[in-house]
This record gives structure tokens, C-alpha cells and sequence, in this order.
């Protein structure tokens, strides 16, 4: 059975699209993208968009039951590769080894034209 995962503690979806969703043990983000809970855009670098997108997947995660120590497989999106290493020190100081899988791609544009965007597979506790 698949459950919704939904929390004010992150932004709203902008779309037709779940923060979360669950199916047995497993939890999917949708995307996170650097806004405020209260939907603000994070000013800032790469850095600062960052902590924002995992701030994000943090609350989805605690919403659906888990946390980033759960996390098996993430994909990062990012609108400039030149980006990867300020983005990747922030993301180290939050996941923990052993790490999770990971792919990291550049795309031509991202929603609200942020820096970065992150979803992520998870297991539930």
C-alpha cells in the first residue's frame, strides 16, 4: 500500500506531486529544492541552498518515520557542475558513512532557477 508523506515542516509541493511518498518499508522524496517551509526562496550560493534542501529532506524524512542515517540512494541535481565540490562539502557534513549511493547531474534548468535540487530512497525505521 502507498502512503502520502506530507509535513509543514518543509515546502508545499508547487505541483501535483507528494513530498513523499511511502510503499512498505521504503520512503521516495520528490525533489527538494532550497525554499523556506513558508515557501521563500533561499538567497545565497550553492552552500546556503544546499543546507536549505537538506534541512527540507530531513523533515520530509522525520515526517514519513526516518532520517538521513536511512537514506540507501540519492540523486542530486545541480545547475552548475562547477558547483559540485562547495555542494558536495556541505552534503558530506550531513550524511554519514557508510555513504549512500549517489548520482550527481548537471541539467540545463531547475525549478525557481535554484542552484540544487535533491531527492532521495530511504528506508524506514
Amino acid at each position: 500500500m502507498k502512503d502520502v508523506i506530507q509535513t509543514p515542516d518543509a515546502p508545499a509541493a508547487i505541483g501535483p506531486y507528494s513530498q513523499a511518498v511511502t510503499f512498505g518499508n521504503l520512503v521516495v522524496t520528490s525533489g527538494q529544492i532550497p525554499l523556506t517551509p513558508a515557501g521563500d526562496l533561499v538567497t545565497g550560493g550553492i552552500t546556503e541552498q544546499t543546507e536549505q534542501v537538506i534541512a527540507n529532506l530531513r523533515a520530509v524524512l522525520a515526517a514519513a518515520g526516518t532520517d538521513l542515517d536511512r537514506v540507501v540512494k540519492t540523486t542530486v541535481f545541480l545547475a552548475d557542475m562547477t558547483e559540485f565540490a562547495a555542494m558536495n562539502a556541505v552534503y558530506e557534513a550531513h550524511f554519514q558513512a557508510p555513504y549512500p549511493a549517489r548520482s550527481t547531474v548537471q541539467v540545463a534548468r531547475l525549478p525557481r532557477d535554484v542552484r540544487v535540487e535533491i531527492e532521495v530512497l530511504a528506508e524506514r525505521h
